[in-house]
This record gives C-alpha cells, structure tokens and sequence, in this order.
C-alpha cells in the first residue's frame, strides 16, 4: 500500500467520528473484506509487510464488529443478486495467496462464527515452486547491512544496519522496482538474494498450502476457492498472450487439481497499475463469474456491471484497531480515496 493511501485513510479514521453524518452516503450495499496473513505477530523491528497480517484475535474482532454494524457474512457467490435486490448490507471475506496460516490460526476462528470465505490460490505457490518476492525482498535487506543495486539508470545505495535504515531502503527500493517492469523487479530480487544467501525458493514451500492441504481445506462446508493466476505476476505489466494464459489457465489447474468448479478470480497487486480493463476482459473472458481488485472501496447496485472489477476493503495489519475497522465499514475513508466516485474502475 502506498504511504499515499496510509495518509488518505489514516486521515478518513480519523475524520469517521465526525463525518457520521456521510456514512448512508459513503456505505455501499455491502463490502469485500480482504486478507492475507493471519498469524500471532512476531514482534519484529523491521517487518516492512506487516500490512499483510492481521492476529486471530483481531480476525475475531473483525466479525464481531462486523455483526455489531449490522452486515451479513455472505459467500460471493451470492453478491450479484444482492447488488441487484438490495437489503441488510453484507460482507464477504476472501484470503490471497493461501497462506498455511488460513489454515493454522484463521480456520479455527472462522469455523467457530460459520464464517463463509473464499481463498484465493496462485497455482505456483500450491506446488512449492512460486516467487513470493515481496517477502524475498524483506528477507534479503533484513540480512544485508548495505543495499547497492541497479535499477534502470538508477544507482540505489542505502544503508541498512538498523531497522529504521532497513526500513527506509525496503521502501526506496521497493517503489524503484514496483514503478517499472516485473521481469526486473523479479530478477533484481533474485540478485540480492544470492547476495544474502536467502533462499528464495524456500519460501512458498513454508508459507503456502500445498495442493493436499488445499483439497482439505476445500471439504470444508463454507469455503470456495478462488483463482490468483499461475505465478503471481503484475498482470497489467506483461503482454496480453502472458495474462490470458497466466488467469485462464490457473482457472483450469486448479479446477482438474481440486475436481471442482472455480468461479471467482483475484488480480495479483490488484492495484491500477496490475489491472485495468484489459485484464478486466480477459477475467470475463476466461468464464469466472467474478473478478476482485485491491482498489479500496464498498460495492454499490452500479458494481452490477462491473462484475469483474470489483473494489475490496483492506483489513490492514498496520491498522488493527476497531476505530480503523469501523471507520473502514462505514465507507467514510473511500470518499477522498475515489473522489467521490461509488464505481472505480478507470
């Protein structure tokens, strides 16, 4: 998340107390709460991703607030007729990656509220094989006390002996990268993992749930699971041959793996610069009913039309607190964030 939009809803938290006046105005008919990480937090100085984790103990509170505020949990499947009928507002929860945490810390939380949900699978990832270069990035600037690293034109020298210069260089390098192509954001990484001898490749094997683990977690009565490409990649950054094959064919591994349909797909990143109408299309394309973003917002009857770019509410791990999650259902802070627009979908 850009320290743009931590300044955007840090200020619309605050503001939720005031402007209660503009919650009909800002709520929509329902939202799409999104995860990812749901763990104890490890009380790490540097954790540059923190924003990815929420504590089952905040995932508890999260459900019951959302009760308190009067929102239905619902599957999304049911979303298209509920933005055409109306009614009690409802909430969808959806997890990306497939953590094996989902299984370990949320599942029991989940179960015990009969919570439906949705996990979002990248295909990569279920074999053990995919990139999580996100956390190969923290991984490797953790170990090094000094970053030098070309990208593009630019020469990027940080320190990064303590935290706070971590920090700092996490954040510099990782914009660098994220603001040009993923092939070099992908290979840049992989340098400076060689160099800290982090190993990359371990990663998805210790997070991610493998394909026995996610046909077990898929018999459970109230989960579905989604689609989230082959490998992760910026979808918007790559050639359209590349993003049709890396959506529809997740669709179709997943479906001959799990031996049940997939209806719902997540861009990776999700952002503006990862999907746009391109993307849009080959979702609707690829036959998924639905299709979400990371766009922050609530759904409105409008989004009827938009099935297949579809805002979602971030439950952040940098905000865990009940004035943040209230603040976030009651829609106030996505005002200023989509300028007053209810559909965003430029």
């Amino acid at each position: 998340m850009s320290s743009l939009r931590h300044h955007v809803f840090a200020a619309g938290f605050a503001a939720t107390a005031v402007l209660r006046a503009d919650r009909p105005l800002a709520q929509g008919v329902g939202v799409i709460l999104m995860f990812h990480h749901v763990r104890p937090w490890a009380r790490k100085a540097f954790a540059p991703n923190r924003l990815l984790e929420i504590t089952p103990e905040f995932l508890d509170r999260v459900l019951q607030v959302v009760d308190e505020m009067g929102f239905e949990l619902v599957a999304l499947d049911e979303i298209p007729a509920r933005l055409s009928r109306g009614g009690q507002p409802f909430a969808a929860l959806t997890f990306d990656d497939g953590y094996r945490d989902i299984v370990e810390h949320a599942l029991p939380v989940l179960r015990r509220r009969a919570a439906p949900f949705t996990v979002f699978v990248t295909t990569q990832f279920a074999e053990g094989t995919g990139r999580l270069w996100w956390l190969e990035l923290e991984g490797a600037i953790a170990w090094l006390d000094r970053i030098s690293v070309n990208v593009g034109n630019e020469t990027i020298i940080a320190p990064s002996a303590t935290a706070e210069e971590k920090q700092a260089a996490f954040e510099r390098l990782y914009w660098a990268l994220r603001r040009g192509p993923e092939e070099r954001l992908r290979a840049t990484i992989g340098l400076l993992t060689e160099v800290a001898s982090v190993d990359g490749g371990a990663l998805a094997k210790r997070l991610c749930l493998s394909w026995r683990e996610l046909a077990a977690l898929a018999d459970e009565p109230n989960v579905a699971i989604g689609a989230h490409t082959l490998s992760h990649r910026m979808l918007a950054k790559w050639p359209t041959d590349v993003a049709r094959r890396e959506i529809a064919e997740s669709k179709a591994v997943i479906e001959a793996t799990l031996g049940r349909p997939v209806r719902h797909f997540a861009y990776p990143v999700g952002d503006p610069t990862s999907a746009g109408a391109r993307e849009f299309a080959l979702a609707r394309d690829a036959g998924f009913t639905m299709a979400v973003t990371t766009r922050p917002g609530h759904l409105f009857p409008a989004h009827a039309g938009h099935l297949h770019a579809l805002p979602r509410v971030p439950v952040n791990g940098l905000y865990q607190s009940e004035e943040a999650l209230r603040a976030m259902l009651s829609g106030v802070p996505f005002l200023a964030w989509n300028r007053g627009r209810r559909v965003n979908v430029g």
